[in-house]
């Protein structure tokens, strides 16, 4: 991988307000898949957002679920792959206007241009993840802060589960380290938190647009993107 990190856009904006706030909260998500091949996701994403509390997202995504429900829509949570597109019009018009709170960074994977030795599930994700953290826990944006609690989508297969949970573990220790500031690390369901939920579906915009080139719903979340990253933007190897 390259060493370095280039932008494609930086938001320049300060992240508090004139009394400290004391907890930052980090949301991850992920898109794609681990499997290396032709039968694989061309793209792995992973994205964070970063908020203050309150979450202005909450009050409005529960008065719509349960309007939805009143419809008729047997609706447990929100999930953008899954969800109607009617339903993904209502979401993100609520994420659109209610994450001016919030900051995202994004991190883009061309699978087929991993090398080999990389691919095993732990090492592919601490290496990605540190990418996305040499930014987001710069000691610079989490100086105004006491402490982070990063929160993850729970994986339902073990196997991956282990290595993921691991691999953000270790990274996230070495990271603070650096910083110098205490952190919790939860994996939670996602269905326990409309956060999660959020993180979901702008990660979901920003894989779309790089899958599909389907930008409809990545325009609604687009400013508030601090950071968008194409890890393998300048390589030319393709190993499969």
């Amino acid at each position: 991988m390259e060493s370095g990190i280039t932008y494609i856009s930086i938001i320049g904006i300060s992240f508090h307000n004139s009394i400290m706030e004391k907890h930052l909260y980090i949301f991850l998500d992920e898109g794609g898949n681990f499997d290396f091949s032709i039968n694989g996701t061309r793209y792995f994403t992973l994205t964070s957002i970063t908020l203050l509390r309150p979450f202005n997202f909450y009050a409005p995504l529960a008065e719509l679920k349960y309007k939805l429900i009143e419809e008729g829509t047997n609706l447990e949570y929100f999930h953008a792959c899954e969800d109607m597109q009617k339903v993904r019009d209502q979401v993100y018009n609520i994420i659109q206007t209610e994450i001016s709170n919030s900051l995202i960074d994004s991190i883009i994977v061309q699978k087929r241009k991993t090398n080999p030795t990389l691919r095993h599930i732990g090492k592919f994700y601490t290496k990605i993840l540190g990418y996305l953290l040499q930014y987001v826990c710069n000691p610079q944006n989490l100086k105004n802060y006491d402490d982070v609690i990063i929160i993850t989508d729970r994986i339902p297969v073990k196997k991956t589960r282990n290595a993921v949970e691991k691999a953000i573990k270790q990274t996230f220790s070495l990271t603070m380290s650096r910083v110098g500031k205490p952190y919790q690390i939860l994996h939670h369901e996602s269905k326990s938190s409309f956060s999660l939920q959020v993180a979901d579906y702008i990660n979901w915009a920003i894989y779309r647009k790089w899958d599909s080139g389907d930008i409809r719903s990545y325009n609604l979340i687009k400013h508030r993107i601090r950071s968008e990253f194409d890890v393998f933007r300048r390589g030319i190897t393709c190993y499969y």
